[in-house]
């Protein structure tokens, strides 16, 4: 079935005003340039969405949080070997983008600038991060039922850890402007999570 105009018209705003938090932030984000991205009025993109915080959390619901979900998640959730699939994902070129790099990871820029000040704002994301994190989690326990990781493993623990420290890869490499460190710093990670593994993996 085609989608609606009224979904293209919102799924448009929703695209142009992603790319506008991401380049400026959350809170510098202009109006007019994602009203001139999208060639629409004002009174089609508040026919949407009626704030400007209500088009943020819609960018973080339904453009951050499925981007994140389809790259990362998913992969791990259908592996076969989760041990395997998570150390190549760790592996993996996601995040070395250019625009990555330069503009950093949309998830924690919006964590480190709208966290602090919005409960609302904070809450959204940390529900990405909880499906994240459960999801490394769940890996890693299947992975050690299988008796590919060891069992002393704490698995929650390492999940929480894995996250923080990719965005604190990726936050570093942002800072330093610099696609090399954010591959040894992820090749340090990708080692750590190997350390894990039983002799039998």
């Amino acid at each position: 079935m085609e989608p609606r105009q009224p979904d293209l018209t919102r799924q448009r705003i929703l695209e142009a005003s992603f790319a506008e938090i991401h380049r400026q932030g959350f809170q510098a984000a202009s109006i007019a340039n994602i009203l001139s991205a999208t060639g629409l009025t004002k009174g089609a993109l508040y026919h949407h969405f009626p704030s400007k915080k209500d088009l943020g959390l819609a960018v973080v619901d339904e453009v951050i949080a499925p981007t994140l979900g389809e790259r990362y998640i998913k992969p791990l959730r259908e592996a076969e070997h989760p041990a395997r699939a998570l150390i190549e994902l760790l592996g993996g070129k996601q995040g070395q983008s250019e625009e990555l790099i330069r503009l950093g990871c949309p998830l924690n820029n919006l964590m480190q600038e709208m966290s602090p000040v919005d409960e609302d704002f904070r809450n959204h994301l940390n529900r990405i991060l909880a499906h994240w994190q459960d999801a490394f989690e769940d890996a890693l326990r299947r992975a050690q039922m299988a008796g590919e990781v060891r069992r002393e493993v704490n698995c929650h623990a390492v999940a929480l850890f894995i996250v923080s420290a990719w965005e604190g890869c990726t936050g570093i490499a942002k800072n330093m402007q610099s696609v090399e460190s954010y591959r040894a710093c992820m090749s340090q990670l990708q080692s750590y999570v190997s350390s894990l593994l039983s002799e039998r993996a």
